[in-house]
């Protein structure tokens, strides 16, 4: 029974750390929470390991977003959807090659049809393969007052290519030949490098990733849960 009770404990310390670091591991056996009973709790109920995992990377977010909160909830000149002077904010980092981030623009046109004062900082932000073109031609978009129009057409319009970006481009009623210029810009550029840096000081791993005044998460949480975290950040 011993030899179990120590492999238990150093199993349950291992996933601590796996998920919070070797430093949770350390602070969940100095506080005394590594004592048998939470040990035997969480043999005994270890779904919420995944729970906590969420709870910590949510509040490290949170943390991390309140030194930054102004330059994240700023957005590129144009580059919003639903009211641009709107008093509730929504900030998504997207990627038009990402497959979860086109799930969520039915939840996105929801919310946005729902309430008249909600504003979507939409933060380009290239990660999958192929997609910065894509990424450069929004915020192209943007700069033409066209972006919502881009938007929609080239999430339509996915995977992103050469052709379908100028496809989508083209849809949304832009100047192609100003696009070409824009797009090559260092104010573009630099927003794209900018939005990078953002998500790796609030910690995100992908796309899409939400921020609100007072939280940040990442993953296809659904209209539900969007719901909750604008109301939640009040106005």
């Amino acid at each position: 029974m011993k030899m179990e009770s120590r492999t238990s404990s150093f199993l349950i310390t291992a996933a601590i750390a796996l998920i919070f670091g070797f430093a949770g591991s350390a602070a969940f056996n100095a506080t005394g929470l590594g004592d048998e009973r939470t040990k035997e709790y969480l043999l005994s109920n270890p779904e919420i390991l995944p729970q906590m995992a969420e709870a910590y990377q949510r509040q490290e977010a949170e943390r991390r977003l309140a030194g930054i909160a102004d330059q994240v909830m700023g957005n590129f000149p144009g580059a919003v959807l639903g009211n641009p002077e709107g008093s509730k904010v929504l900030v998504k980092f997207t990627d038009y090659n990402c497959g979860f981030c086109r799930a969520s623009r039915p939840d996105i046109d929801r919310l946005i049809a729902e309430d008249p004062e909600l504003k979507i900082v939409i933060r380009e932000w290239p990660i999958f393969r192929g997609s910065e073109i894509a990424s450069r031609m929004g915020l192209a978009a943007a700069k033409q007052g066209k972006f919502a129009e881009f938007h929609k057409a080239m999430f339509e319009l996915t995977p992103a290519t050469p052709e379908s970006v100028e496809q989508a481009a083209t849809q949304a009623g832009m100047d192609l030949a100003q696009a070409q210029i824009d797009i090559a810009s260092e104010e573009v550029s630099a927003e794209i490098a900018k939005n990078g840096a953002l998500a790796a000081q609030l910690g995100f791993g992908g796309t899409p990733s939400w921020v609100t005044s007072n939280a940040a998460f990442e993953g296809a949480v659904g209209y539900a849960s969007l719901k909750d975290a604008v109301d939640n950040a009040g106005t």
